[in-house]
């Protein structure tokens, strides 16, 4: 039985840009872009009328910039299967943490090459996060060296010691296997960690638990060896 293509909304205000990535993503069969928008209210409005499986925003639009976008997109019960992908020309974007902050599951460089692109929607759609530990490593030391003050969140108190310490571990940019490596454990065993730690907060992907980590105080910037 063949798989439904991945259904992807796409959001840039320039239109140069917006065809470029189109002819990219649709190089592919089981990439199918289903609208466009030049502005983030135009995107968020897609968003709920589509129901994309991933939508690409640019960073920076007028009316609703991506992170208003991505808020209101995240913040719509209707919109839960909706990965949203940030779009940036900076790896250090001065929005991106912002962005993850808000609900985004990663982010993508503008110069990405064709080849990763497609697989990074093909990554999304999947529900996973696209931050690799040297992303999430580099996102820690330029952003979260000074987070929020630390407050309690939500289903904190439901996570055992192990997943305390496993959540530890990705926040500090950990893979699976170097997180089973590090506690001498099977990868499948520390994938399943992940997974019960991320039902029990409610959060969607690991760009998520890396946010949680931070902001909830369970990882403190400066302390990760």
């Amino acid at each position: 039985m063949t798989s439904q293509p991945v259904r992807v909304l796409l959001a840039d205000d320039q239109p140069l840009i917006r065809a470029g990535f189109k002819a990219l993503l649709e190089l592919t069969d089981d990439i199918t872009v289903v609208g466009e928008a030049g502005d983030g209210a135009r995107a968020v409005e897609l968003a709920r009328r589509l129901l994309p499986d991933v939508a690409l925003l640019d960073v920076r639009m007028p009316l609703l910039d991506g992170i208003q976008a991505t808020r209101r997109i995240g913040a719509d019960p209707e919109l839960n299967g909706v990965r949203v992908v940030i779009l940036t020309n900076y790896a250090l974007d001065e929005y991106v943490f912002a962005a993850l902050r808000a609900g985004a599951s990663g982010f993508l460089l503008k110069d990405i090459e064709p080849g990763d692109l497609l697989q990074s929607v093909r990554v999304a759609a999947r529900g996973d996060a696209l931050l690799s530990p040297s992303v999430t490593r580099r996102l820690i030391e330029e952003y979260v060296s000074t987070p929020p003050r630390p407050a309690p969140v939500p289903g904190q108190e439901r996570l055992t010691g192990r997943e305390r310490e496993i959540v530890a571990l990705v926040a500090r940019g950990l893979s699976n296997e170097e997180i089973a490596e590090h506690l001498v454990i099977s990868a499948a065993t520390a994938k399943t960690h992940v997974s019960r730690s991320m039902i029990k907060l409610g959060v969607r992907d690991r760009a998520q638990l890396v946010v949680f980590a931070y902001e909830s105080g369970l990882v403190v910037p400066g302390t990760a060896s």
